[in-house]
């Protein structure tokens, strides 16, 4: 008979690291299962709400949605956009039964667009069916150092990016709780997890957007209303190259060390994070690093992620200061450089 210590190294050695893993397992196990289900899922008859969706992020999403069968009514401002948006998408559509309805409306025009919003939605409906999804895309950028930016532009950005996803809210909310379902996401940025230098005005905006999703799902969650926000990185849009043509030197290098993704890409990741019933959603290891060091008091979408940030926080918080350093020097660099070129005129 093995001695006592014996068998205690034996548990030690076996049992202990498979009962450590085993809830891991289950974990991965379940979040591969939601994976699954979610991209299995038909979304045929569901309607979704898409602000900004003449273009951009908003309109590839749309483009994903359709192709699924799902019923898409687009909110942007553009008529001639709008009608070009809806176009492509009956063709791009899975079934003739699908809806394309399309909105002009002004979602940063206080109480007057409050009212074309609130008819919209309802005409919306009669065509589509009952707000299903509201995806929160409608947003602008510009990239200005603070004491370039004139005043009006922080007025701006915060009604185009925070406000008008505010006043979609307004509009759809009441029919999701009185059906007690339904699913809101506001499109924020991976400027919306840290502040950059070039974007004073757009970064508050975006932030803005990350309080009023985390109070906001604490007011419906019980009432069986997903809440979720997104953090894409740079995106190829046309939204993108007119910021591009303001943008200081000491941006783009920032900018440059996470690259440019396609809008499409984007938009299917961002359905895919809707579907699973993600509460975040970010797309690469540069985002998904991002929003792990910034997690602090986010609700998580899963036990497993919250296991994944509580292993990996301290060493993530060492890497997000060798980025920030590195960022300062940039800075720094650009403006010794700046100072050698008017000396040398």
């Amino acid at each position: 008979m093995a001695p006592p210590s014996s068998l205690l190294f034996t548990l030690w050695q076996y049992y202990v690291p498979l009962l450590l893993a085993s809830p891991v397992a289950l974990l991965m196990v379940s979040k591969l299962w939601r994976r699954f289900q979610a991209q299995r899922a038909c979304l045929r008859h569901r309607h979704f709400v898409i602000t900004g969706g003449s273009s951009g992020i908003g309109r590839a999403l749309a483009r994903a949605a359709v192709r699924r069968g799902a019923n898409v009514t687009l909110i942007a401002r553009n008529l001639d956009r709008l009608e070009e948006a809806k176009i492509e998408l009956l063709e791009e559509a899975s079934s003739p039964e699908q809806a394309v309805h399309t909105l002009s409306a002004d979602l940063t025009n206080g109480d007057a667009g409050e009212a074309v919003l609130a008819r919209g939605i309802e005409e919306a409906e009669q065509v589509c069916g009952p707000v299903d999804y509201l995806v929160n895309c409608a947003g602008s950028a510009i990239s200005l150092r603070f004491d370039e930016t004139p005043l009006i532009e922080f007025r701006r950005m915060m009604e185009v990016n925070y406000l008008s996803a505010v006043h979609a809210t307004m509009a759809v909310l009441p029919g999701m709780k009185q059906r007690g379902s339904g699913s809101i996401t506001f499109v924020s940025s991976i400027a919306g997890l840290m502040g950059l230098y070039g974007y004073s005005a757009y970064c508050p905006s975006k932030f803005a957007l990350v309080g009023l999703a985390q109070s906001l799902r604490m007011e419906v969650k019980h009432r069986g209303i997903h809440v979720m926000v997104s953090f894409p990185p740079d995106t190829d849009t046309p939204g993108f190259a007119e910021e591009e043509r303001t943008k200081p030197t000491e941006t783009k290098l920032i900018s440059s060390t996470v690259g440019l993704w396609s809008a499409d890409v984007v938009a299917t990741s961002v359905l895919q994070d809707i579907l699973e019933g993600n509460t975040t959603s970010a797309l690469g290891l540069d985002g998904q690093v991002a929003l792990t060091m910034c997690a602090g008091m986010m609700p998580p979408s899963s036990l497993l992620e919250v296991a994944v940030q509580a292993i990996t926080m301290g060493t993530l918080r060492i890497v997000g200061c060798l980025y920030l350093s590195h960022f300062y020097r940039l800075v720094a660099r650009c403006a010794a450089n700046r100072e050698g070129s008017k000396k040398g005129s």
